[in-house]
């Protein structure tokens, strides 16, 4: 009996079954249809994804679809297999169809890939370690260096202090021998006594009449006669250059309340009109703070038979400027400003035109303190020129020629009266300095001889920035 030894030797030439799958249970299913068998396949596919999910495994794995793939090539190509396979092997008896498929599931479990685990699912179930970012950190000062590094600006400190009071003695010594000198240098020349006497009288300041005594040649015999000389050489007014209504241009007028702007600009525009005719002229006025400034100035272009416009901003004046480009000469007339209103920056930035040329008006009888806060005030340096008014007012015209002379500022006229346009003067350095020094002091505030050493031995401020006279 031949099928006998068959069967006695089927149980010693099947595999050993796996411990961990299950693999006679599976061959069962495997001999039914092709759909039973996909069915098999996605339960194997979602066993795998379960234990890789349970492993949590770290392992970049392809996606789902790229698996898809790969894998549905694959499949068709195991059932042709298995088919093939069992088309050519005969029918065995009923316990026989075991041996063939014992072999047959070889082919499709090697063909069939591990199932993909998905990148989504995997980040689930593990989320990935959160890198934390941390900025490196400066390295903190240790408490020693900390008190070292206080110590040493404490010292620093102190010897700058230290320095700045050395600096203040030696100003202070050197000041004090300088008066003393200066003193015993006029005990030794009476005749430069007089002299510092009667400057001082005039009203020029203790400053400029030390520097002019200091280069008093020893030779002189009329010191007055030389500091006059000295002064005129020292005191702009552009003679040689053609007088400002000759001249043309846009000129505004600035300076602080009640020095004589409107009637100024009247003067000006009356002695351009009778040269040059009004019609090259343009008046503008920017006073609209004061109460009737602008009929003021109307009232005199109405005389002239020129007309006043206003402007009342910026760019209004620019409209009005580019109006008046053809004129000769324009004129602006300015509000009146104290020189420490917050205003007053204000109205220089508004006149802060490539075009316009600022003159200065100073009432030539306020003091010389007063004058000097005006002229930092209206940054005089940056101005066309100076126009003295009030002078019939003045007693004494020695401390506006003094500011004058230490600011290196240019008189482009004179204004001694209100008549217009008579009262508009343009004077020499040789008429204004003699009209300063020609002055009738009143006894009340007459400096005597001992009143001339206490204002002398009191501490000077050297000047060094100033430039000398030239004697």
């Amino acid at each position: 009996r031949p099928a006998a030894p068959a069967r006695q030797a089927a149980p010693a030439a099947m595999p050993q079954p796996s411990p961990q799958d299950d693999v006679s249970d599976d061959v069962a299913r495997l001999s039914m249809s092709t759909l039973s068998f996909q069915d098999y396949v996605r339960e194997r596919m979602l066993k795998r994804r379960q234990a890789a999910m349970n492993a949590q495994s770290r392992q970049q794995e392809p996606t789902f679809a790229e698996s898809r793939q790969d894998m549905e090539p694959d499949l068709p190509s195991a059932l042709e297999q298995r088919l093939a396979a069992r088309s050519a092997q005969p029918q065995p008896p009923k316990a026989a169809p075991a041996l063939a498929v014992v072999q047959a599931p070889a082919a499709p479990r090697a063909a069939v890939r591990e199932p993909p685990v998905l990148r989504e699912e995997v980040r689930v179930a593990q989320p990935q370690p959160v890198m934390q970012m941390h900025a490196p950190m400066a390295p903190v000062p240790s408490l020693a260096d900390t008190t070292s590094a206080v110590n040493q600006a404490t010292a620093r400190r102190d010897q700058q202090d230290m320095m700045n009071e050395l600096r203040s003695m030696k100003g202070l010594i050197e000041d004090r021998f300088g008066a003393l000198a200066f003193m015993e240098k006029m005990q030794r020349h009476p005749a430069q006594a007089q002299l510092i006497q009667k400057l001082l009288d005039c009203g020029f300041s203790p400053a400029l009449t030390r520097k002019l005594v200091e280069t008093l040649p020893t030779e002189v015999s009329d010191e007055t006669a030389w500091a006059a000389n000295v002064l005129e050489r020292n005191l702009l007014t552009g003679e040689g250059e053609a007088a400002l209504e000759d001249q043309g241009g846009v000129f505004a007028l600035i300076g602080s309340t009640g020095v004589g702007k409107t009637t100024s600009a009247a003067k000006i525009a009356a002695a351009f009109a009778a040269k040059h005719g009004a019609n090259h002229l343009g008046l503008i006025t920017l006073d609209a703070y004061r109460v009737g400034a602008h009929e003021q100035l109307r009232a005199y272009g109405r005389i002239l038979g020129v007309p006043v416009h206003t402007a009342h901003d910026r760019a209004s004046l620019e409209d009005l400027l580019e109006l008046l480009a053809s004129k000769k000469m324009v004129l602006i007339d300015t509000a009146g400003m104290a020189q420490r209103d917050t205003r007053t920056r204000e109205l220089l930035e508004m006149l802060a035109h490539r075009s316009i040329q600022k003159l200065l008006v100073i009432n030539a009888a306020l003091q010389g303190e007063t004058i000097e806060d005006v002229m930092i005030s209206y940054h005089a340096a940056a101005c066309k020129g100076i126009v003295l008014s009030k002078m019939d007012e003045a007693v004494k015209l020695a401390p506006a020629l003094d500011a004058l002379i230490r600011h290196k500022l240019k008189v482009v006229g004179v204004a001694n009266g209100q008549r217009v346009p008579e009262d508009w003067h343009r004077l020499s350095a040789h008429a204004l300095v003699h009209r300063a020094l020609r002055v009738n002091v009143n006894p009340a505030y007459r400096v005597a001889a001992d009143d001339v050493n206490l204002i002398f031995t009191a501490r000077q401020q050297v000047q060094r920035a100033r430039p000398p006279l030239h004697a």
